[in-house]
C-alpha cells in the first residue's frame, strides 16, 4: 500500500529524530577498594587493625555514599553488618583477632563489592589435628602396592609445539588406576647423569597436559621437565572431551569416597604423582639429585604431598596450596579447598570424612617433609584456598621454607608470585649443581 506523502514525510521524520537521538549513557562505574593500616597487612594478637575503605565513580572520588561491612575470622563467624558513610570517598572501620588467624573485611555498596584482610601472627597457627598415628602405614601400604605395577612407560615423539632444542615426548605411564599421563621434555644431546628435573602439577580442572612446560628444558643449563595431568587424562584431544568428563564422570572428583581413606579420589592422583617420579629418576640424563615438584592450588596440593610422601623429592613450590586443613573446624577454623569434610544434617562435620581426610592433609604431609626447601604463596582475600589454612601448613613444614604473602590478592597467582616461585626454582638448580 502506497502512503500518502504527508504521512511518509512524517514518518521518514520520526526515524531520523529516532537514529540521532544519542543512546543513554552508562552509569558512572563505582569502584570500591579497601587497605589495612600496615603495609604488610600484618598484626599482633589482640591489636587493632584499621581498614580504609576507598569509593570511586567514575575514577573520582565519591563525595557521599554508603558501604555495608562484614568482618569474619576468614570467612567464619561473620560479625553483625555495619553500614558505613562514605565521605570525601572514603570510610574506615576497626576490628581485631585475639588468636592467631585472619580478619576478613566484606565491603559492599549497591554495585560493588571488595575485599581486604590481616594477619594475625599466623605464624603461630597449629595443627587442627595431630597426624595419625598409622599414617605412615597408610601410605607405606599404598606405596607398595604400586611397586607391584612395572612402571612401563610408552613414549610418542611430539613433533609439534616443541620448543627448538628439545626433544619432546607425550608419555603414558601404567600405574594403579589411571595411568600417569604427560609431556616430557629434554635437551637434544643430553649427556648422562647431567640434568636436574621438574615435575609439574595442575590445578583443579580436567584438561590436558600442557606440553608448554616442557620449554622449562631449556632452563639453568637443562632440565628435564615433566607436566601431567591430574586424572590420567590422554593429551590433546578437543575441548569438548573434557569439558563432557568435568560435566560427567569427573563432575565431582573433589568429594568422590570422602567418607573412606581406601576411596578417596585424591589417592589416586598422588600416587600418580609416585609414578611420574619413578619415570624421571630413571631417566638416564638425571642428576641423581635434584627434582622439584611445582604446582598452584591443586598443584600445591600436589607438591606438598609428593614432598611428604616421596623422599626423591629436593624441593617444592605451592602456589596458593589446596588441602590444607581439612580438619579446621576442630580448631574452629576455617578449611581449604577442595572442603572434603561435609557438615550433617546437625550442622556437625562428617566423622568419617573427618577422620578420612586426615590421611590426604597437607599439614600432615607438610610434618613428613624431608626435602632440602620449600616456597609458598598466599593470597590474604583468598577464598578458595583460605590464608588461615595455608598458614597452619607452612607453619607444619620443619624444612627451609619461605612465603610470598599477596595481601590484596584473592585465589590467584600474581606476577609477584610467579616469579617468587620460579626464581627459587631455579635458585635450587644452581645450588644443587654447586654442591
Amino acid at each position: 500500500m502506497k502512503l500518502p506523502l504527508v504521512s511518509s514525510l512524517f514518518l521518514l521524520a520520526a526515524l531520523n529524530l529516532h537514529a540521532q537521538t544519542p543512546a543513554p549513557a552508562p552509569a558512572p562505574a563505582l569502584t570500591l577498594k579497601a587497605s589495612t593500616d600496615h603495609p604488610d597487612a600484618l598484626y599482633k594478637t589482640g591489636e587493632t587493625a584499621t581498614f580504609t575503605i576507598e569509593a570511586q565513580q567514575d575514577g573520582k572520588p565519591l563525595p557521599e555514599g554508603k558501604v555495608v561491612c562484614v568482618l569474619s575470622k576468614d570467612g567464619l563467624q561473620p560479625q553483625p553488618p555495619q553500614t558505613l558513610n562514605i565521605k570525601d570517598g572514603k570510610a574506615t572501620i576497626i576490628g581485631k583477632l585475639d588468636e592467631p588467624g585472619f580478619l576478613l573485611l566484606r565491603a559492599t555498596s549497591d554495585k560493588a563489592t571488595t575485599m581486604a584482610g590481616a594477619g594475625y601472627d599466623p605464624l603461630l597457627l597449629k595443627p587442627s589435628m595431630p597426624v595419625p598415628d598409622d599414617f605412615e602405614a597408610f601410605w607405606n601400604a599404598q606405596k607398595a602396592a604400586l611397586a607391584q605395577v612395572p612402571a612401563k612407560a610408552t613414549l610418542t615423539p611430539v613433533t609439534t609445539g616443541a620448543p627448538k632444542g628439545v626433544e619432546a615426548f607425550d608419555v603414558q605411564i601404567d600405574c594403579l588406576g589411571k595411568p600417569v599421563s604427560g609431556y616430557f621434555g629434554k635437551p637434544v644431546n643430553a649427556k648422562a647423569k647431567s640434568l636436574p628435573a621438574i615435575l609439574h602439577v595442575h590445578g583443579a580442572g580436567v584438561r590436558s597436559s600442557n606440553l608448554g612446560s616442557v620449554s622449562w628444558a631449556l632452563q639453568e643449563g637443562g632440565m628435564l621437565s615433566m607436566d601431567i595431568n591430574a586424572h590420567g587424562l590422554p593429551n590433546g584431544k578437543p575441548k569438548e572431551f573434557y569439558d563432557a568428563l568435568a560435566a560427567g564422570e569427573l563432575k565431582d572428583y573433589r568429594i568422590e569416597g570422602v567418607q573412606d581413606r581406601e576411596k578417596v579420589y585424591f589417592k589416586g592422583m598422588f600416587l600418580r604423582l609416585i609414578r611420574a617420579i619413578d619415570f624421571l629418576t630413571s631417566q638416564p640424563e638425571w642428576d641423581g639429585k635434584t627434582l622439584i615438584v611445582y604446582g598452584s592450588s591443586q598443584g600445591g596440593f600436589q607438591a606438598f604431598a609428593a614432598a611428604g610422601l616421596d623422599a626423591r623429592v629436593s624441593y617444592i613450590c605451592a602456589g596458593v596450596p589446596a588441602g590444607c586443613d581439612h580438619t579446621g573446624s576442630q580448631a574452629n577454623r576455617i578449611a581449604g579447598w577442595p572442603k572434603i569434610v561435609p557438615n550433617g544434617a546437625d550442622g556437625k562435620p562428617n566423622p568419617a570424612a573427618l577422620q578420612a581426610s586426615r590421611y590426604f592433609d597437607n599439614v600432615n604431609f607438610a610434618a613428613r617433609a624431608k626435602c632440602q626447601g620449600a616456597v609458598v604463596t598466599v593470597g590474604f582475600i583468598d577464598t578458595t584456598c583460605p590464608p588461615t589454612s595455608v598458614y597452619a601448613a607452612y607453619n607444619a613444614l620443619t624444612i627451609p621454607k619461605a612465603i610470598h604473602n599477596d595481601v590484596l590478592a584473592g585465589h590467584t597467582n600474581t606476577p609477584a608470585a610467579s616469579k617468587f616461585m620460579q626464581a627459587a626454582a631455579l635458585k635450587h638448580v644452581r645450588d644443587s649443581k654447586a654442591r
